[in-house]
């Protein structure tokens, strides 16, 4: 296992992260903690997770999947593992959260104390926004329509909060996630202007079929010192390919419709279909493909993986150790041309 340090921090990760959003609903804690097992048993030492998991987020489950991950933290060595969990925001309901999350002072302070005794940890070691408290195009949406901008906590007051919980103690790292540029440039200002913690990382959607980030992103996380961790590498299992032979499989896609509604365009089955045979003519799986290609871009310090099962969580993590050709890469360029970021 490769092991990169995020951005501008001091945190040292495996370049694949134990995604952990299934806990609680499609895996019990017994298999939860099994996945967590193994991951540590190949060197996997960055967990990520969030107050609002699992998902499909709803009343009856929220919060178990931290409270999971506590239950097994709880009999680690905790200053081997890196673990990072995220504030909720506002503006997609949620009401079971904080009554209806915002990302204010009084916010991050509940939100950091309650997730910090589902840990059963005295810190975490990155805090992360999980989207912005502010309007901003997200999970599918690609126009920033100014109308809809609403009434959200300043940046810096943001910033405030987040660095009083570095200097107590309770929060190493803060990062972002579901962010813009100008989100990431205004942290950075704000930051620097201020004298408070540096934004380390961005959580952003960067898979096959949605390469968004390589443009203004990744020039502005470049010039910051900003390290991706990339997300939903695997298009919710569309680049596993298991959807182009039968629409219904078992999965996150046909299990929760409404979250999967950024996948249903109409040039994702095409493109997938075209990286499935590049990866047949590599002969390698879809999801292996996949997995390499986010894992090996000059702007990736880690790619969050997730798994149901512990077969699939092993093929995934077998992924570590796969480098792609130059032929490969430059058959995912000519697809990449022909049907470009068909699910953003």
């Amino acid at each position: 296992m490769e092991y990169r340090v995020i951005g501008s921090s001091d945190l040292k990760v495996s370049a694949l992260c134990l995604g952990t959003m299934t806990f609680g609903e499609q895996n019990t804690e017994v298999e939860a903690h099994a996945q967590l097992d193994y991951a540590i048993s190949q060197g996997v030492n960055f967990i990520d997770t969030a107050e609002m998991y699992p998902v499909a987020p709803r009343a009856e489950t929220v919060h178990r999947t931290e409270s999971y991950i506590g239950s097994w933290l709880k009999h680690q060595q905790r200053d081997k593992l890196v673990i990072a969990t995220k504030i909720a925001g506002p503006a997609r309901g949620f009401g079971w959260i904080r009554g209806g999350p915002r990302v204010n002072k009084k916010h991050i302070n509940a939100a950091i104390d309650a997730s910090l005794q589902r840990l059963q940890t005295d810190y975490v070691d990155l805090y992360q926004i999980h989207w912005p408290d502010r309007y901003v195009p997200m999970f599918g949406a690609t126009s920033y329509d100014a109308s809809q901008d609403r009434d959200s906590t300043p940046i810096a007051e943001q910033l405030q909060a987040l660095g009083e919980l570095v200097k107590a103690g309770k929060v190493r790292h803060i990062g972002l996630s579901n962010e813009t540029p100008w989100g990431v440039m205004e942290f950075m200002r704000c930051a620097e202007q201020l004298g408070l913690p540096k934004i380390a990382s961005i959580q952003n959607s960067y898979h096959l079929l949605n390469r968004t980030f390589e443009a203004g992103l990744a020039e502005v996380c470049h010039h910051s010192n900003v390290g991706l961790l990339a997300y939903s590498p695997l298009a919710f299992g569309w680049l596993s390919g298991k959807y182009l032979a039968d629409p219904q499989a078992h999965g996150r896609i046909t299990l929760f419709p409404g979250f999967g509604q950024r996948y249903n365009k109409p040039n994702v089955p095409a493109a997938t279909q075209e990286y499935v045979r590049i990866a047949q003519e590599a002969g390698i799986s879809p999801a292996t493909l996949a997995l390499a290609f986010a894992r090996t871009r000059n702007f990736t310090s880690s790619v969050i993986l997730g798994a149901t099962s512990l077969t699939q969580l092993k093929e995934n993590l077998e992924s570590a150790e796969v480098t792609l050709s130059d032929e490969t890469l430059a058959a995912i360029e000519i697809v990449h041309q022909h049907y470009p970021n068909p699910a953003p």
